[in-house]
């Protein structure tokens, strides 16, 4: 007797394969509400209707709800996101700095010229405000990292992490928003000028603030191959 080509072991085929063919596009129409709303918060305009998010989206109203429970909930992760992408980055290209001062310095110079090279990203993190400052993810915890091991190992003289973490946030949101604002202004040189005087106030000598704020960067024109 002769067996067809699909039978019971194509069912069970099917059905190993469905789940994966599943969690694929169920991955897509996350990423693709998470895109979507993080253009929104670019552009300020978190107060639209759920169907413009999907419309944006190119997804069904009804698949919103298989990811998430609000559109308040949405705009939290599409933030978390933006941020732990651009912090992951900071990650790789600080990996082998072993000063924590420079880690720090450096992390710092890249995210100032983060507002030419995403300014997308960029208004992300500026229609956040000083929430940055504390949120759990992304710069702000990395940013603390480095300030409390500058401090541990006698680089950085700061009597209040915190007051210190603050003022790191609120110097990266004014330098964003004046970059934004003046688009001849050399993003380069200001944010190197800025950083500088930050340093200053954690205790750096002058001198030493200049050396270290001089130093190379990596390559941030390879910044979109670094991170998947």
């Amino acid at each position: 007797m002769e067996r067809s080509s699909g039978g019971m072991m194509g069912g069970v085929m099917a059905e190993r394969t469905a789940p994966g063919r599943v969690d694929r596009r169920r991955a897509r129409t996350r990423t693709a509400l998470v895109e979507a709303a993080q253009r929104l918060l670019a552009e300020g305009r978190t107060d639209v209707p759920i169907l413009e998010i999907t419309e944006l989206a190119d997804i069904g109203v009804g698949s919103f709800y298989n990811h998430f429970d609000s559109k308040e909930e949405l705009f939290r992760v599409a933030v978390a996101e933006a941020l732990e992408w651009w912090g992951a980055l900071m990650d790789r290209l600080t990996a082998d700095i072993d000063d924590p001062a420079v880690g720090f310095t450096q992390s710092f110079r890249m995210t100032g010229r983060l507002h030419r090279r995403h300014p997308e990203l960029s208004r992300i993190l500026l229609n956040q405000g000083l929430e940055l400052a504390r949120s759990e993810r992304g710069l702000a915890p990395r940013a603390f990292h480095d300030i409390h091991a500058a401090v541990d190992a006698g680089r950085f003289e700061v009597e209040d992490l915190d007051l210190a973490l603050a003022m790191t946030a609120a110097a990266a949101l004014a330098l964003g928003s004046l970059l934004h604002a003046q688009p001849d202004r050399d993003d380069a040189q200001s944010t190197d000028l800025l950083t500088r005087s930050l340093l200053r106030q954690f205790g750096l000598p002058a001198d030493e603030a200049t050396r270290i704020c001089s130093l190379d960067l990596p390559d941030l024109d390879v910044v979109d191959t670094l991170v998947g």
